[in-house]
């Protein structure tokens, strides 16, 4: 009893601003791919073994995606690397080409990348005090990464503000997504978003679990709020996610997967061919190329973990062209990024505007 009213007196207790500037003195600096040349390193790692080796693969069979002029590149995003520095490649991929199509969880999208094109920032842990005492500051904690809970707060009321000047009526999470995006145009304070990039280049973005994420706490706003004044409010439609994603696909043809993490992101891109072909599309392509960057253990059996190999009894991954590599992403993805950026085949890409299928 002692432990929780200390508990609730200290949240109720005045924010020390000066405790709270202090842990969040170092803002998380996001690499640019684009400044380094990573090519010579990966190459050097495809001639190593274990990790290195599976790295150097995994790299090859990206470049070999935005090589082949068939191919849309859907990049899959789950877990926190946006926040942990990897916000400005996400976006560069976007900037130049080398992604057509993004599916990714809420987190990815609002809580990170929104939430900085907003002016936000997310920052390094210098030191890891007890989290009741973060607690008290405002101070939310991923791993060693500090976010400010007021602004993340405002992040929310915006989604709010976002859903409330739309037509009451179904969106799936893309349409939602393309009005964050055009907010961002108008409002934003941050050129390099993923939100605002996707947007400008009708490259679509899905989250087919959108309201796990700082979004829900706004349109759960949205909606009650409507609701005591007995007026129409908007609603995510998952059904439409899934079946424009499938759509995609479907116009596609051939799709290659660079995935990080695992999770609802990657096993919704995968099932678009098994949804397919239930649709009657029976001669739609599994897809040709595949990469997964984790660090999720295979033997539990869960989705995240489940190779690329395992999907394809499934029907849904060409056993031939793939690559399971094990490692933080944060620390694979960027030299895995710029060696797809320097060595140029996005420059011979056709731009495939996805986003205009549902205009």
């Amino acid at each position: 009893m002692t432990d929780t009213l200390t508990k609730t007196a200290a949240a109720n207790a005045p924010i020390n601003d000066t405790r709270k500037a202090e842990l969040l003195s170092k803002q998380v600096k996001h690499i640019d791919i684009k400044s380094f040349d990573a090519r010579p390193i990966v190459d050097a790692m495809s001639d190593m073994s274990f990790t290195s080796r599976d790295l150097g693969r995994a790299t090859k069979i990206y470049n070999d995606m935005l090589a082949d002029k068939d191919c849309t590149v859907v990049l899959v995003i789950a877990g926190s690397t946006s926040a942990g520095g990897c916000m400005d490649l996400y976006a560069e991929l976007v900037r130049n080409n080398m992604v057509d199509c993004i599916v990714a969880t809420g987190a990815t999208i609002v809580d990170m990348d929104f939430f900085e094109g907003l002016g936000h920032k997310h920052y390094q842990a210098l030191e890891v005090p007890d989290d009741d005492t973060l607690r008290s500051l405002y101070i939310d904690r991923i791993y060693d990464t500090y976010i400010d809970e007021q602004q993340l707060q405002d992040c929310d009321f915006t989604i709010n503000k976002i859903a409330e000047s739309l037509e009451p009526k179904p969106y799936s999470s893309r349409a939602f997504i393309r009005e964050m995006g055009k907010y961002l145009v108008e409002h934003g304070k941050k050129d390099n978003s993923l939100v605002k990039l996707a947007y400008e280049h009708d490259v679509p973005i899905f989250c087919p679990a959108f309201v796990d994420s700082s979004a829900g706490f706004g349109l759960v706003k949205h909606q009650v709020d409507a609701a005591k004044e007995g007026r129409p409010y908007m609603v995510l439609d998952a059904i439409a996610d899934f079946r424009e994603l499938t759509e995609i696909k479907i116009q596609a043809g051939t799709t290659g997967l660079l995935m990080i993490g695992g999770g609802v992101p990657k096993n919704f891109i995968q099932d678009t061919v098994v949804c397919a072909e239930i649709l009657g599309h029976e001669d739609v392509e599994v897809h040709k190329y595949a990469v997964q960057i984790t660090v999720a253990d295979v033997r539990d059996g869960a989705c995240s973990s489940s190779t690329l190999q395992e999907a394809a009894s499934w029907g849904k991954v060409n056993t031939g062209i793939e690559q399971m590599v094990f490692a933080e992403a944060g620390s694979v993805m960027p030299l895995l990024a710029s060696d797809a950026y320097h060595r140029g085949h996005w420059k011979d890409r056709a731009k495939r505007g996805w986003a205009k299928l549902f205009a």
